[in-house]
């Protein structure tokens, strides 16, 4: 092999390493800014044809569903709330500390995001339902896989 093809041979290679040295630095970056959605089942339970995708404690993520009446516990102090979420098969506990959206409401569907502990969120955010007609896609496709003809779910509204 000559001298030319030698250093071009050396050049690709190392373009090839820093990209993927890249790749893998952004990939990581971005890692920690990922909220995967779930439902209350599916925390408990596991998503997938086999249930084996369980979250794991410290992940961060969001969970959509109905706030269960009588469930929702607000400290006098300070701004500390405790409530429950629940779907057709599972219930989940979250807290949270701050102001609650003006929507917010015990039977009204929301979207807590946080971190998995314990099996319980620690809520950093929680998003109230604004609207009757509308619910985002990636919940009303996780109410008709969990409910399956409890409820009569229309078409997503985009």
């Amino acid at each position: 092999m000559n001298i030319r093809r030698r250093r071009r041979l050396l050049v690709v290679v190392a373009i090839l390493v820093g990209l993927g040295l890249a790749t893998g630095l952004v990939m990581y970056a971005l890692r920690s800014n990922i909220d995967l959605f779930y439902t209350p089942s599916e925390i408990l339970n596991g998503r997938g044809p086999e249930h084996k995708d369980i979250p794991h404690p410290g992940q961060r993520l969001r969970i959509g569903g109905m706030v269960m009446p009588g469930s929702v516990k607000r400290d006098p102090k300070s701004l500390a709330v405790e409530f429950k979420l629940y779907d057709a098969n599972g219930v989940v506990s979250v807290s949270y500390v701050g102001i609650l959206p003006d929507l917010f409401r015990e039977g009204q569907g929301i979207v807590a995001e946080g971190v998995l502990e314990d099996g319980n969120l620690s809520g950093d955010q929680v998003l109230a339902k604004h609207d009757e007609k509308y619910t985002p896609p990636e919940i009303e496709d996780a109410m008709k896989q969990n409910h399956k003809g409890l409820l009569n779910v229309s078409e997503p509204t985009r």
